[in-house]
């Protein structure tokens, strides 16, 4: 597969004892299907969707070499012949295909959340409640016994070879630094004395399973926590492990417990690829690149300027499992483009569910939500061009339904329109395009800038109509609500109603958040923010100097004092998700925004906004007060209670629930909707 577009990206890559068909790693992720038996013809559906779009290499979820790295009690594990049967299922499907992959093997360590787990040392991680146990030398040997086996299983399963997980501040990344590795024993001290482990696990490993087999060693280049590894421990280290018989070097950024963020939205496409060139300078085996890498020309620029021989990119292939097909075929603008907004990947695999992906509701559901003819074509009206309607009009459409999408705005995006104006979201930019092109693609025919009524729906002659027309502000019952320096979030981020310098935000959900951010940005920088801006900010040397890549951050200089405030006495931002709301809570905090909880809003007057917060009666002087206190639902369209004949009407998204705005939710509704048709 090669394209004068993409030549370095879609180049073959000759391993020596096997040829990867291009330079594309989707990369590891745990979607939780590989904790459960009997979901492992689920799991080889997923991939097998992967393989066939033109992936070169799939690296699984990560898989423990033992009861003791489990990430969780039952986690996947590889440890026992009658494991590999399972696994066989995958395997095949990948090959079949025409794909190679790889099996992840993760050992937790004191990231693990059940009661087994060990460490290098009895120190306990931020991210867990168990404290673990520190390795004994003789339970250092079973784990490198127990690394062996795996991998000589997983070669057995049909896997073409491993990945060994040294990074995040799993169990080898523990050991190699000083940070948690506290040892006066041989395994540690030195940095020669703490990589023993890593590397006694790889020598171990090759000499199991031969030369004819791919090992991948994820190695930690910055991990962005205090005590981490300078360069040129990571360098040392990395000499190493090529010499022990490490096949390809793959890149990680940052431990889990790290404050600084590393792939969600506001991180910088590519961010960390110069820091995987620097480490291709200096070894002799194949480098990958990761993080943040979301479309195939930066990946194939990041292999052109000799940054790296291979990219991975792995919630892009929740995305789309076509990415490379389509790449391939000078069709990079129907790629369903990865956001980072974490929301059903990261934040479903750390409650424990199942993963998935905001923009492609059938990532890891492939055997469940089947796009497929119908077997009737209907009629179809779509009112509301927003996530909801997007979706549940183009999936009608691919089925072989006659769709007709309508909305009042003059484009197509609804609140994801709203939600690229936040800095560090423009990537909802990508999603916009993407159902855009899926519009013309499925024949959608697009109604704009039309209010349609419900008479004209009835008398359209459709079978179904879709109420998809999302939400209005609520404005709450404050004394002084309707004065003019009140705002609603509307105000501000769509119609770009000018706002003073102190602003008082009423409501600290997501919305509220994302105002904050708005608010808070220098129209005059340019957005998306340039690289050195953002390492700049979050305290990142990208020159790896320093341990652990971290340097003091740069003074912000805020353009507003803002105040974000909320009813409830909860945490400010409690809905926020679980991989991401830190982000946010941070940026806020860092730029001096004042947060109150438990306050009751008293009047809003000239003077700004009076409050009870604690009993305390305060006014806080602000030049604007934005509303982002909820919303209710426009559902004007939808006909009486009991009435009868005409098409069946359906309501998704905001007009179903809006509580709280979730495209998530919206996106997913839409595509459930149009396959029950």
């Amino acid at each position: 597969m090669t394209n004068q577009t993409y030549p370095h990206l879609l180049a073959p890559l000759d391993l020596g004892f096997t040829t990867l068909r291009n330079r594309v790693i989707m990369g590891s992720m745990h979607t939780g299907l590989e904790d459960r038996f009997f979901n492992y013809g689920k799991l080889a559906a997923f991939y097998r969707e992967r393989a066939k779009g033109g992936v070169g290499l799939i690296v699984t979820g990560g898989i423990s070499p033992n009861r003791q790295g489990w990430l969780l009690p039952f986690g996947g594990t590889m440890n026992f012949i009658g494991d590999i049967f399972n696994h066989r299922k995958v395997t095949s499907a990948v090959h079949e295909e025409g794909g190679k992959i790889l099996m992840q093997i993760l050992h937790s360590g004191r990231y693990g959340y059940q009661p087994f787990v060990v460490s290098a040392s009895s120190k306990k991680s931020p991210i867990s409640k168990f404290k673990p146990k520190a390795l004994t030398e003789s339970g250092i040997e079973a784990t490198i016994r127990d690394y062996a086996r795996c991998a000589k299983l997983a070669k057995m399963a049909g896997y073409d070879g491993i990945e060994v997980m040294g990074s995040e501040g799993y169990l080898l990344n523990q050991f190699l630094c000083a940070r948690t590795n506290l040892r006066q024993d041989s395994w540690g001290g030195s940095i020669e004395n703490r990589m023993r482990l890593p590397v006694e696990i790889i020598k171990r490993i090759r000499k199991t399973v031969g030369n004819d087999f791919i090992i991948m060693y994820r190695h930690s280049l910055l991990d962005l926590v205090e005590g981490g590894n300078t360069w040129e421990e990571v360098l040392t280290v990395a000499h190493a492990l090529e010499k022990a018989g490490v096949t390809i070097l793959n890149t990680g950024i940052g431990w889990h417990e790290a404050r600084v963020p590393t792939i969600v939205t506001s991180v910088p496409r590519a961010a960390f690829a110069s820091v995987a060139g620097r480490l291709r300078r200096e070894v002799k085996i194949p480098v990958v690149a990761s993080n943040r890498i979301n479309m195939p020309f930066e990946a194939n620029d990041i292999i052109a300027r000799g940054d790296a021989d291979m990219v991975s990119m792995a919630r892009p292939f929740l995305a789309d499992s076509q990415f490379v097909v389509k790449a391939a075929s000078g069709r990079a603008d129907e790629i369903n483009t990865c956001i980072g907004c974490n929301q059903a990947c990261l934040d479903h695999t750390f409650s424990n569910k199942r993963a998935s992906c905001l923009v492609n509701p059938r990532a890891c559901h492939e055997t469940e939500l089947v796009y497929k003819p119908a077997a009737v074509k209907r009629k179809v009206a779509v009112v509301g061009a927003g996530p909801a309607g997007l979706s549940a009009a183009t999936v009608a459409a691919e089925c072989g339904h006659d769709v007709t999408l309508f909305d009042s705005s003059d484009s197509v995006g609804g609140q994801f329109k709203i939600a690229m104006q936040i800095p560090g979201k423009e990537e909802f930019n990508e999603t916009i395009r993407y159902f855009s092109k899926k519009i013309e693609l499925t024949g959608v025919k697009l109604r704009l800038g039309q209010r349609v009524t419900r008479d004209e729906l009835l008398a359209g002659g459709y079978d179904d109509v879709i109420v998809a027309t999302g939400i209005k502000v609520r404005m709450p019952p404050i004394p002084g609500i309707d004065h003019p320096k009140v705002l609603s979030y509307i105000d501000v981020l769509q119609k770009k109603v000018p706002v003073g310098k102190r602003v008082a935000i009423i409501g600290a959900g997501g919305i509220g958040f994302d105002v904050g951010e708005y608010l808070l940005h220098n129209p005059a920088h340019p957005l998306p923010l340039p690289i050195p801006t953002w390492a700049g900010e979050w305290g990142v040397d990208l020159n790896a100097t320093t341990s652990g890549g971290l340097v003091k951050p740069d003074a912000p200089e805020p353009v507003r004092q803002l105040f974000l405030m909320q009813r409830k006495t909860s945490k400010l931002g409690a809905g926020l998700g679980k991989t991401s709301g830190w982000v946010h809570r941070a940026t806020l905090t860092r730029n001096g925004v004042v947060m109150m909880a438990g306050v009751a809003y008293d009047k809003i007057d000239d003077e700004g906004i009076h409050v009870t917060v604690g009993g305390e009666a305060r006014l806080i002087p602000v030049d604007h007060v934005v509303i982002c206190a909820g919303q209710d639902s426009l559902t004007e369209l939808m006909p009486p209670e009991g009435s009868t004949g005409g098409p069946r009407f359906h309501k998704i998204g905001g007009a179903a629930l809006a509580a709280e705005l979730d495209a998530k939710r919206a996106i997913k509704e839409g595509a459930e909707l149009a396959v029950s048709l």
